[in-house]
């Protein structure tokens, strides 16, 4: 779980990649099914975005001065 954790963007891209995969060689699967999936891909890639994005602001709290804007901001 920790893994799942530490790197959803790159399991995330694993997914998407595998389902384009099937998609493509299994031409038989029904329409729906694919655009049922493609909408809840577009959903889970939401949720990952906003992790790696946690994982960003809470990287970017730990550093004193990394950002200018941030140095302007910090009490003398």
């Amino acid at each position: 779980m920790e893994f799942v954790r530490t790197h959803p963007a790159r399991i995330y891209a694993v997914a998407v990649a595998v389902l384009a995969l099937v998609a493509h060689y299994r031409p038989e699967l029904p329409g729906a099914l694919v655009l049922g999936l493609v909408a809840a891909v577009l959903g889970i890639g939401e949720a990952v975005q906003r992790a790696e994005d946690q994982k960003t602001a809470v990287a970017g709290a730990g550093e004193p001065g990394g950002d200018e804007h941030q140095a302007d901001e910090l009490p003398a």
